[in-house]
């Protein structure tokens, strides 16, 4: 198949960590091209999608990971699959990318579907489950926000499209900043803020679960530092095996069929104690993490479903 891979800039990237470069380097053993390019370099003319694009090999080499050609103007209605995979935040430049992609799709498949990505961030998707989630508010109106955080007390306040725990802040009942951050939030942004009960169970992890084409296949715990309340890895998270619970695949065969229905094939939820907390659609990561601790090649998973979709999709 021809691949165009729509993503950050290749120079920059862990290879030990990033889920794009695991896809890209199993689509290359099957023996599949390959072309990168970022979202930048996409143009919509006269219906036609282009972008500025270099066919690339990659490896796994230390700072000498990657081997590109000339820039090309490549027709994405010509390629086999597009993968989506550049990271959020979930802004107006993502949003248009999704409607342009959807010149294309699905005649070239485009994973994760992108009106499906669209209507889908991460905080607000996982709304769709309360009784799954913890108690949760999202809106602009700062009385409300107050109210929450008197029933609930202890609490986590997140921008609603941010990601990587860019934001993020754990307020305690004895906080006195909580009035601060609702002002400098609202004084420098438009957007709403998410509010959520705070769950202690997080200091024991906050499980990235991955689920392929709606079926969980692999699951990582991300247990936050001491004195952070964030267990994001790039903020010092240390990851650890991690086995699913029956309360993990309640949640996972409650949403599972949605996902499939709306062609998310790649997603990653986070669970923390009993509690859903978001589901990533955008550019999920964890499957080289997985791949460490239980040897399972879940980008092989996910190749194999995309593969399959193609198939059934192609004209």
């Amino acid at each position: 198949m021809k691949i165009a891979v729509q993503m950050d800039p290749l120079a920059g990237i862990k290879i030990d960590a990033d889920s794009t470069f695991a896809l890209m380097l199993e689509a290359q053993a099957r023996g599949h091209a390959l072309w990168h390019y970022e979202v930048r370099d996409l143009v919509l003319e006269s219906g036609v999608l282009r972008a500025l694009a270099r066919a690339v090999e990659v490896r796994r080499g230390p700072g000498d990971h990657f081997r590109t050609k000339p820039a090309e103007w490549l027709d994405l209605a010509a390629m086999d699959v597009v993968l989506m995979r550049q990271d959020p935040p979930f802004d107006m430049a993502y949003i248009t990318a999704t409607h342009l992609l959807q010149h294309i799709h699905p005649r070239t498949l485009v994973v994760n579907d992108p009106a499906a990505v669209r209507d889908a961030p991460e905080k607000l998707l996982v709304t769709h489950f309360p009784d799954l989630m913890p108690p949760t508010l999202i809106g602009w109106n700062s009385t409300a926000i107050a109210d929450f955080r008197a029933r609930y007390r202890d609490i986590m306040l997140k921008p609603l499209y941010g990601n990587g725990g860019a934001g993020v802040f754990h307020i305690r009942p004895d906080d006195e900043n909580f009035a601060a951050l609702l002002e400098l939030h609202f004084a420098t942004s438009r957007e709403p803020l998410m509010a959520q009960r705070y769950e202690p169970a997080v200091r024991a992890g906050d499980k990235r679960i991955i689920l392929v084409d709606g079926e969980p296949l692999g699951a990582i715990n991300r247990v936050p530092p001491v004195g952070e309340a964030r267990s994001n890895m790039h903020v010092g998270g240390r990851a650890e095996a991690a086995t699913l619970t029956a309360r993990d695949r309640e949640i996972c065969a409650r949403i599972g069929p949605l996902l499939r229905e709306k062609g998310l094939i790649f997603v990653g939820i986070d669970v923390i104690g009993n509690w859903l907390t978001e589901i990533n659609v955008t550019s999920p990561t964890g499957i080289q993490e997985i791949a460490r601790f239980d040897g399972r090649n879940l980008a092989s998973a996910i190749w194999d479903r995309i593969e399959a979709r193609r198939a059934v999709a192609a004209p």
